[in-house]
């Protein structure tokens, strides 16, 4: 196999960067020397590099397979913006482009080419592909091959349908964020990737700080948190439809720009919202989980779980994609007892029931999650099998110093409240009489002549309906689930009623502020945005944040000088070098 460039020196001509991350040297080497490989890294972590390095090395088209359109067109506006030749092939080409993009490939004037892997179902692309000089074969999103993934795709066993038309076989290189041990060794067998050429770089995101909260007003928590950080891009999770318009409606009240994106909608408004999004005229999106597996966007700063999410792999993932260029992002859960029978309900709708049991274990595991007063990230990473983990030191657990409460007569009062309502109502109903509601129902059923009627008069009802979340997440009231969730007290919680055991809540979660106003750097990315949408590209297309803040604390006056901020290589210089070198040389002169 003809190796016509040096890695590293495309790295840098092409990338902006003077040396590789941790593992993608490996990964090039091992593909550079025709093994085939499974590439095991955090979000992030630069697994893109590892085949797009190889395709400008190599003689021929990478074929790089990707369940993601919107991926696809992310990466190859990308690919353009550094000058590398690359194309995609999905359902949204018309057959004149299709034929267009096909007989480009065939005379070899893509260095990258992106399908989806239905398109390999199709014996006449197959018959095309044949013609093509293939070195290597990339598989994006590799754990979708896996049964035992959170995201499998029957689409992808057939991958290796591929092989039997090729001439000759290509080397194979699996790429995902999100593999259990289980998942990367079924990976492996289904595409014949021996052990010792498996490169697990590690879970850990250095950059990320992951906070669970509970027994707190969601919706203060979202509207005050997007409003301390609305220059920033983040994204809003819920888990259904229902919730994602109601945190919508929540934060355009609010005056915040936000976009939405749900099943709900048709292709055209889905695409419509995601484009708003990704070319930031809105900062933030509320969306299900059916957003944001294929967004490429580098300069998330933050991503809420409005809901627990399903699975540990599915929050690891969306959580992942704030900050992908390696800056200080926020990853917060909102968890609330009503989440885990929304997600139970979710998951006994499956199709494939057999799955239900297993969907149902790794469920429990975020609700374990979201109840652990240890290290988070520890709790992530040891999940996806790494042992030795050390506490991160940065995380809502490892740096909570909140002051503790004494709560236990509020408590008492709780929790008698629910026995003598029979234990057959939910928390609603619970916080209706301790706050003496004079709601019409109450009246029918007697509760305003119990004692516990009206003993928190002169609080609001939504704060203790959180309170009692608190009582929930901390096992002195349990849920009994049911079309209707009613409350029960616990074991646990009856200790409190005899006085034995003490409860104390820590005081609420303060929102925070991710990233320090600056001037020059406000600049650099209203350029950005100008360049960004002259072009029709998404402003982190042409810079990343990062690269912005590099060119803040490196302060180029030179192009040489350009050159050497993190993610500035030859075409970018040539393209956007003048105008930056301006506005910092602008900005200097003022500030002299």
């Amino acid at each position: 196999m003809a190796i016509i460039q040096n890695p590293l020196d495309i790295l840098d001509k092409y990338f902006g960067y003077s040396a590789f991350r941790e593992g993608q040297q490996r990964v090039i080497d091992q593909v550079l020397q025709g093994d085939d490989s499974l590439c095991v890294m955090p979000t992030g972590g630069g697994k893109s590099v590892c085949y797009q390095v190889p395709a400008l090395a190599m003689e021929g088209t990478v074929l790089v397979i990707s369940p993601l359109i919107s991926l696809m067109k992310d990466q190859v506006d990308a690919l353009h913006q550094l000058g590398i030749p690359a194309a995609y092939i999905n359902s949204t080409l018309s057959t004149e482009e299709y034929f267009g993009t096909m007989d480009n490939a065939l005379e070899g004037k893509y260095k990258l080419l992106y399908v989806a892997p239905e398109r390999l179902d199709s014996e006449s692309f197959l018959n095309q592909l044949q013609k093509m000089t293939i070195p290597l074969i990339a598989i994006d999103e590799a754990h979708c091959i896996s049964q035992w993934g959170h995201d499998f795709r029957p689409s992808y066993r057939n991958i290796h349908r591929i092989f039997d038309y090729l001439n000759s076989r290509p080397i194979v290189l699996a790429l995902t964020a999100t593999a259990t041990p289980e998942v990367q060794d079924d990976i492996c067998q289904q595409l014949h990737i021996p052990p010792v050429s498996r490169v697990v770089t590690g879970f850990e995101r250095s950059n990320l700080v992951f906070s669970v909260v509970k027994g707190q007003n969601r919706d203060q928590f979202v509207k005050e948190y997007v409003q301390k950080n609305k220059n920033e891009s983040g994204i809003i999770y819920a888990a259904t439809r229902k919730a994602v318009e109601q945190v919508y409606l929540l934060l355009e009240k609010s005056g915040i720009q936000a976009a939405k994106y749900h099943a709900g909608l048709s292709i055209d408004e889905r695409q419509q919202q995601q484009d708003r999004f990704i070319m930031e005229d809105a900062r933030v999106m509320v969306a299900t989980n059916a957003f944001g597996m294929g967004i490429d966007k580098s300069n998330i700063r933050y991503v809420i779980h409005y809901q627990m999410p399903k699975n540990m792999e599915s929050y690891y993932q969306e959580a992942g994609r704030a900050g992908r260029d390696g800056l200080d992002s926020d990853c917060y859960l909102l968890f609330s007892s009503q989440d885990v029978l929304t997600q139970r309900f979710l998951i006994e709708q499956s199709p494939d029931p057999s799955r239900v049991s297993n969907e149902i274990k790794k469920m429990q595991v975020m609700v374990d999650y979201c109840h652990t007063e240890g290290c988070l990230q520890k709790h992530i990473i040891k999940y996806f099998g790494e042992e030795d983990v050390e506490d991160c030191g940065r995380c809502g657990n490892c740096t909570d110093t909140r002051e503790q409460f004494d709560v236990t007569v509020d408590t008492q009062k709780v929790l008698s409240c629910v026995i003598r309502m029979g234990q057959r109502f939910g928390k609603t109903m619970v916080a209706q009489v301790l706050t003496g509601s004079r709601n019409k129902k109450l009246k029918e059923l007697n509760f305003d002549e119990l004692s516990t009627y009206g003993l928190m008069k002169g609080r609001n009802a939504k704060d203790v309906a959180d309170f009692i979340e608190f009582l929930i997440s901390k096992n002195y009231l349990q849920v009994e689930s049911g079309p209707y969730p009613t409350i029960f007290v616990s074991e646990d919680g009856k200790d409190v009623l005899l006085g034995k055991v003490k409860v104390w809540r820590k005081g609420e979660m303060v929102t925070t502020v991710i990233a320090k106003d600056d001037p020059l750097f406000n600049e650099l990315r209203a350029m950005r945005l100008k360049l960004a949408q002259e072009a029709g590209v998404p402003p982190f297309v042409i810079f990343s944040d990062k690269t912005l803040r590099d060119m803040v604390a490196k302060m180029p006056a030179t192009n040489e000088e350009l050159l050497t901020v993190q993610g500035v290589g030859e075409t970018k210089l040539e393209r956007y070098g003048e105008v930056f070198l301006e506005i910092i040389d602008s900005f200097s002169t003022q500030q002299a």
